[in-house]
């Protein structure tokens, strides 16, 4: 490869680090491409969006809520009237909450943003590999991430992955605009957005730092000395940018701000180091749904290992392009192992760009296999932009060098183990598109020969023959996930546990699993639920997961909205393409419950004179009565309905100022059963108020006691 002319650097505070050139010189296509690209990723994110419905209810009523109160807006509350917060830092609410606000609520405004964070997310990748690998590696990166089947489910959902993927790539462009010429407002710009990922997902926005700040720290053109200072400069604009919210939280009396959400002690510091941090990783979640099992080797959600990724449940979401990862950046280093900065910028940074790609992509894959607490298949999102990006850079960098037959040799060997292994994934759902497994599996390994035998020819007839292979190889290479893709974005999602792609045989057999299924053959739920796979048969009667002991009253039943037996329906596990993936159950925990016209009318009533229409266990549930009515309803006990909030005396304070009018019975207990704060606060309602039913749904006056 010959390397472009090296612009001089005329600052004083890098004499030694000559820049990157801008490309002036991309091929016509170049831009046209780009411009396709942005416009089919926007076509893909934004095709049928509104089929969703509020997606993941949880958020959307905290979206809606932040719409009515900037309290709400600024903590992340889940009603207006602020009773508790998501079990997440607000950031990724406040772009939906801000959309609300101007076009008013509806699914389309609460999903746009996301649709868009995608097509930024795209764009930056393009950008991020164009910068030192051309206009053709960065368009084959940005398609990759474009039809990788879990970032199009993200990025058409409103879970605060979306965002933290953007933020993901942003910062890893600026770490690789720093280490071109060690200029320190790249850095502090990477840091910047480590922090404000921080308040979208907590420590997982940090999981990838170590080995960003190892290759700055190692592989920077400056002084040893001047690497470490502007590190801690990076830093330090990492725990302002992240910091000054936490700060306001803790400082801000209790008393007067809504209960954080998945903590047991109400502090943002315990949430972020326990249930959203450490316990992630060890399995020891309290107040979680199974948690406290530290030491299981994934129990609930999965078993741990190298293979957990390529699982069935997992392998269709984000493993296509894997193995492909892998291989090139092992090339890659290979091939550019030996450039030195001095002699060849240009090679040496390819290298760095390899070096924090891989970095990134090694330690989310290693997190990701081995963590023994709450894992679902969603968060393999974050692979995505990492294994695209090598893709594109590895395939770019092989082909500029194919006169060598190891670079050739290297591409037919990576075509034809993902044809192979494209075909194992879609042999997993065997009645879904037979013909492709086949077509992938001949055409990926008659283009890995036809590399590995043309693949060298750069002019004239050999060029044609090499350029049609290298054709092949990628249809072959991206029509499993191209496929899944399609699916995904014609298939409507809603609840908490999404996945991507049809139904696949093998499905997790845990909480891992769930969310995703079908009746009859679904994605897997844990024992005793719908879509359960190698599983005894399912039904209501089933148990919790986990190890959980019972639900309020001390039953063992998983019971639905408004005291009735979960059935299947719009927003549960449903039939197949049109229906709505993502199954309910769980007293609610997974999915809400379908709110009646009657229902509604009867917590309108009357609804300006208090202070929360209603409240129910769990936050699933009130999400669904918020959202379909307006009015607060509050989560006792926040998502899992394990959180002390509130005690049974505060609710009864509330009940005695006449703030709430309405319990909603049902819903989900969370840990701990009869002797969790969710059960004695529905045993005490049980007791001294009167019952109403609406239709299938059990309300209790809370105005009406018990004579």
């Amino acid at each position: 490869m010959t390397a472009p002319p090296l612009h001089e650097d005329r600052r004083t505070d890098a004499p030694h680090a000559p820049r990157t050139p801008a490309r002036p010189g991309d091929p016509r296509w170049a831009r046209p491409g780009l411009l396709l690209l942005l416009a089919v990723t926007a076509a893909l994110y934004l095709w049928d969006l509104g089929a969703s419905g509020y997606a993941n209810s949880f958020y959307s009523a905290a979206v809606q809520a932040g719409s009515e109160s900037w309290k709400a807006f600024f903590f992340g509350s889940s009603d207006a009237a602020n009773s508790i917060t998501v079990d997440k830092p607000p950031a990724a609410l406040w772009p939906m909450g801000l959309s609300v606000r101007l076009f008013g609520l509806g699914a389309w405004q609460i999903l746009v943003p996301e649709a868009l964070m995608g097509v930024a997310a795209v764009g930056v990748l393009y950008a991020t590999v164009r910068r030192r690998f051309g206009a053709g590696a960065g368009l084959l990166a940005g398609g990759v991430l474009a039809v990788t089947p879990v970032a199009a489910l993200m990025f058409r959902f409103n879970n605060p992955d979306a965002l933290l993927c953007l933020l993901m790539v942003c910062a890893i462009a600026c770490v690789l605009r720093a280490l071109e010429d060690a200029r320190t407002k790249w850095l502090v710009l990477a840091g910047l957005c480590f922090g404000f990922a921080f308040l979208v997902k907590t420590l997982q926005a940090w999981l990838i730092l170590p080995p960003l700040a190892l290759v700055y720290l190692l592989c920077a053109p400056t002084t040893v000395r001047r690497r470490i200072g502007q590190t801690l400069l990076a830093g330090l604009a990492l725990v302002v940018s992240a910091g000054w919210w936490v700060a306001i939280v803790e400082l801000w009396p209790a008393s007067s701000r809504p209960y954080i959400g998945g903590s047991q002690n109400n502090s943002f510091l315990e949430l972020t180091f326990g249930y959203n941090g450490l316990g992630r990783i060890n399995g020891n979640e309290t107040g979680s749904v199974g948690g406290g099992g530290g030491g299981r080797g994934g129990g609930g959600w999965g078993e741990t290992g190298i293979g957990r990724l390529f699982s069935s449940d997992m392998g269709g979401q984000i493993s296509w392009l894997l193995p492909a990862a892998f291989l090139l950046l092992i090339a890659g280093l290979a091939v550019l192992w030996r450039a030195r900065r001095a002699t060849d910028a240009v090679a040496a940074q390819q290298r760095n760009a390899f070096r924090v790609w891989g970095g990134a992509l090694l330690m989310t894959f290693v997190t990701f296999s081995f963590m023994s607490g709450i894992f679902h298949q969603y968060y393999n999102v974050a692979l995505a932009p990492y294994v695209a990006a090598l893709v594109g850079m590895g395939a770019a960098l092989l082909w500029q060098r194919r006169g060598h037959v190891a670079a050739t040799s290297v591409l037919a060997l990576t075509v034809a183990v993902t044809a192979v292994w494209s075909y194992v994934l879609l042999d997993r759902s065997p009645s879904w598109l037979p013909w492709l497994r086949w077509a992938v599996l001949v055409g990926g390994l008659f283009a890995a020969v036809a590399l590995a035998v043309f693949g060298r020819g750069t002019s004239g007839a050999g060029r044609r023959l090499a350029v049609g292979a290298a054709g092949l190889g990628l249809v072959t290479s991206l029509a499993g996930p191209v496929a899944y893709t399609l699916n995904t974005v014609t298939t409507p999602h809603t609840g908490s546990i999404i996945t991507a792609g049809p139904s696949v045989a093998g499905g997790m057999g845990g909480p891992g699993g769930m969310g995703g299924g079908r009746p009859g053959g679904g994605k897997g739920g844990p024992p005793g639920m719908p879509g359960a796979q190698g599983n005894a048969k399912a039904g209501p009667g089933g148990q919790p997961p986990g190890g959980m002991k019972a639900f309020p009253g001390g039953s063992n039943q998983w019971p639905g909205p408004g005291g009735t037996k979960q059935q299947a329906g719009p927003g549960r596990a449903g039939g197949e393409r049109g229906a709505m993936r993502g199954a309910g159950g769980m007293g609610g925990l997974l999915n809400g419950a379908q709110v009646s016209t009657e229902v509604k009318a009867e917590l309108l009533a009357d609804a300006d004179e208090y202070t929360w229409a209603a409240a129910s266990i769990g936050s699933q549930n009130a999400a669904s009565y918020q959202l379909a009515t307006g009015r607060p309803v509050m989560a006792v006990g926040g998502f899992n309905g394990s959180d002390p909030s509130p005690t049974l005396k505060q609710f009864q304070q509330y009940v005695k100022e006449g703030r709430i009018h309405y319990f909603l019975g049902g819903g989900m207990g969370g840990p701990g059963g009869s002797s969790g704060t969710s059960a004695r606060i529905t045993s005490w309602v049980a007791k001294n108020f009167e019952k109403v039913t609406v239709g299938s749904t059990t309300l209790y006056d809370l105005t009406s006691p018990k004579k």
